[in-house]
Formats: structure tokens, sequence, C-alpha cells
């Protein structure tokens, strides 16, 4: 059995080290087109900001180590052709400029997804650089070192974490997002408002509800970004604008979404026979909506590679869908979420309610018992749960976790009510928080009439 691979990160990865593993008969070749695999991004703002010195360790695999597996690798190699029907592609080695065809029987397509660039004025002037792989995090550290004034356009995880290392790095720092509040796709305002005072009790500046227009500068590099309300000074440019599906490849020969997201069945096959896809380059079904989304997370990824292999003969395990559940720190905060926010759930026509939760983690008479903050969003007619957020600042983002199970089991806020969770003084109530979500929405009882003989 040939397998092609194209694309070698999370769900590359993932896949090739379990199909090897699990049918060492199979002819495994990769094609990567960059000098390096399995750089965990996740880790670029830990890797700018210093808390992560050795880069080393946001690698989990190697060319060597895929080798040992009897697998072959061809680094810096760039498929330029698929044919899906004749089950041939055609590779391009980016060092020499060869080219030649290769035959599979079976092709994993983990291409990942690539940065959103928008048409901008001025956008080829340098210092204006990208956040997204291992070479563009060196970028950024050898850059910033001469920076004062840096500039991040896009305030979502990768934008906020990067503006805090910047910040604890006694850099400038402006935060720019055309969306009136931070982190909009993943969390609530009362979160987002929260957050935003913490950046800007830090130095942040925020420029909220701007649209960049265009970039202006001297001499080559960069000295202003110009939005529709006003300029800011920059020495260096980070744009963290969103991702898009790199699919190009299989274009008009297997099911996409609008976007270029393959669309993936729950054995992570793609329309065509034989071609299966995985992580950043797929839809996968989102449960709170039990519709296709476009959700790049490395969990996702690692999940859909995985199962590729095990469902490369034979479908075998099914892909359960996500929660698109996810976490972040921020200063002293520790923020998860998972499913869909109230303001999502409204934008998709869906009736929703919610229970906030305002309380101590654990019991008073403790000599510490920090707050948190607790929504759980459910459907007003069945009181499914649909998602939840937290915030505190002890660490209780495992609690997340939780509530995706719950989400995927489609529970009912009556049943996270009483759902059976030990107490012990050190980490919580007698009544869980997460009890006390579910409580909090349960109709009130009528009293009972008492007819009296």
């Amino acid at each position: 059995m040939k397998v092609a691979v194209i694309g070698c990160t999370h769900a590359g990865t993932a896949a090739i080290v379990n199909t090897a593993k699990l049918y060492p008969e199979a002819e495994i070749t990769v094609y990567e087109r960059n000098d390096n695999i399995s750089f965990l991004s996740c880790g670029i703002a830990l890797y700018v900001g210093g808390v992560v010195e050795d880069a080393g360790g946001l690698f989990y695999s190697s060319p060597e180590q895929l080798a040992e597996l009897g697998v072959t690798t061809k680094m810096q190699h760039e498929v330029t052709f698929v044919d899906t029907a004749l089950k041939t592609l055609r590779a391009r080695n980016l060092q020499t400029g060869e080219e030649f065809e290769e035959s599979f029987d079976k092709l994993i397509v983990t291409t990942g997804s690539w940065p959103i660039i928008p048409k901008f004025e001025g956008i080829e002037l340098e210092n204006i650089v990208l956040s997204k792989n291992f070479n563009h995090s060196n970028t950024i550290i050898e850059k910033a070192k001469k920076a004062r004034n840096i500039v991040v356009v896009g305030a979502g995880y990768i934008g906020v974490e990067l503006v805090e290392a910047f910040e604890m790095n006694g850099k400038q720092v402006t935060l720019i997002d055309a969306e009136d509040r931070i982190l909009s796709k993943y969390l609530d305002p009362e979160y987002t408002d929260k957050i935003e005072q913490s950046l800007s009790e830090h130095g942040i500046k925020l420029a909220l509800g701007e649209k960049v227009t265009r970039f202006v500068g001297e001499g080559g590099k960069v000295g202003k970004v110009v939005t529709d309300q006003g300029e800011h000074e920059a020495d260096l440019v980070i744009l963290c604008i969103g991702f898009r599906p790199n699919t190009e490849l299989l274009k008009g020969q297997v099911e996409m979404m609008d976007n270029g997201a393959i669309i993936v069945d729950e054995y992570m096959r793609t329309s065509m026979r034989d071609v299966y896809a995985a992580g950043d380059s797929c839809a996968i079904l989102y449960n709170p909506t039990g519709k296709h989304s476009y959700i790049p997370l490395a969990t996702n990824a690692v999940r859909m590679g995985t199962l590729v292999a095990r469902n490369l003969v034979t479908p075998t395990v099914k892909y359960m869908g996500t929660q698109g559940t996810s976490g972040i720190k921020i200063y002293e905060d520790n923020i998860a979420g998972t499913g869909m926010t109230e303001t999502a759930a409204k934008h998709a026509g869906i009736q929703a309610e919610a229970v906030l939760i305002n309380d101590n983690y654990r019991p008073e008479f403790m000599p510490t018992h920090e707050s948190l903050m607790l929504k759980v969003v459910y459907e007003k007619d069945t009181r499914v749960i649909l998602g939840a957020q937290i915030m505190s600042k002890v660490d209780l983002t495992q609690s997340i976790n939780t509530i995706s199970v719950c989400i995927q089991n489609k529970m009912k806020m009556e049943e996270l009510a009483f759902i059976d969770f030990f107490f012990q003084p050190h980490y919580n109530k007698p009544w869980n928080f997460l009890n006390s979500a579910g409580l909090g929405a349960l109709p009130e009882v009528p009293a009972r009439e008492v007819t009296r003989v």
C-alpha cells in the first residue's frame, strides 16, 4: 500500500506516525515544503516572550524519527498537482527545482492553513510579518530586538498572546482589530471587557473597531499603520488577522465549503475515494449546531490525524465532532471556553439563554478562596447545553473540559445541576460551581396546594 501524505504539522504527524505503526508494510512518503515538521505554533508567543527558551521543545517529531518508522520524508518538496482520479501527484524539489511524478494508493491531505493577508497598500514594506510557523517566530524575535513600537493586527488568541509577550519585554504595543472587542469569536462581553481592562492597565493600547487601510513608511520600512480612524506608530507589524485552509491542490476534486475547507465525513474521508484529509485544511462537525464548521485548532488536528490512520483501510473509529474547546492565560487570568457563546448562538438564530455565576471556587473559611466567573449557555426550549466560559485567577480551566463532554452528549442544564462531583474544601464547595450553574437555570417549582381533610 503506497500512502502519500501532503503536509506534516499536527494532523500530518499524527496520521504518519499512526499509519506507520498500524501498517508497518505500508510505503509512506511525506511531502513537506518547509524545512521543519511538527512545529507547535501555539507556542510562538511563549517563544517570542522568552518563557520557552529552547525552541527545540516546540517540535515533537523530526524526519529522523519518522525514518525510524520506515517513513520517507521529502523535506522542502512542494506538491504542485494532484489527480485524485488517476491517483498521481506531481512534486517539485524546492532546492534543486527538479520535478517528478508519483503514484499512490491512499492520499492523506494535511496541508493545514495559511494566514489571511489582505491587499493593503504598503503591505510590501519591510518589518510587516506573519505569525504562523517556526521561521516566522524567529523573524519576529530578531526584528523585535530593534523595534520599540510594535503593532499587532488581529485580536484573536495569537494576537492577544503576542501583545502580552511584547509588553512584558518592555515594548510599546498597540492591538488593532476591526471588531469592537477582542477575542469576540471565543468569549462573551462579560469576559472580554475584563481582559481589555487588564491589557489597558498593563499599558497596551487597544485600537478596537478600527479597520486598517494602509501601511506607510520611509526607506522601504514600515513606520505607521493607518486605519479608518487614525494612525499608529510602528517599527514592527505582526499580522494575525486569521487563517484560511490551504486546499488549492484539491479544488474542484473534492467537496469543500465556500472558504475552501475540505468536507470530511466521520471517518475522515473526503468525497473522493481513497483521499483522506485532516487538520486545518478541513471543516468538521461542530456539535453545538450539528453542522460542518471551520475550526482550526491543534487539538482537532491531532485527533483527526490519528483517526485517518485508524480508518485508512477500513472504517473503524468515528470522529465524534468538536466543541471547539480552547483556553488562554492572559497575565494572571486563566480563561477557557467551549461550544457556543451567547453572542454566537444569537447570530446563528438560536433562542439561547445563559446562567452567569460569580462565586468563590472553594469555602470562604479557607485561607484563600479566589473568585471565578462561569457562564453556561443553553438552548431555551430544549435546555440542552450549548457552551460555557470560565475565568479566574486560580486555574479552573479543566472544568471547561467537563462541559465539553456535556455538550458532546447533549446534556441538559438540569442534568448538569445534579452531576456527582466530589467535595473537598481544598478544591471546591459542596455545590460545585458547575452544579450551581445548572441549578441557576432550573425553573421555579410552584408551591403545591395542600388540601386539608
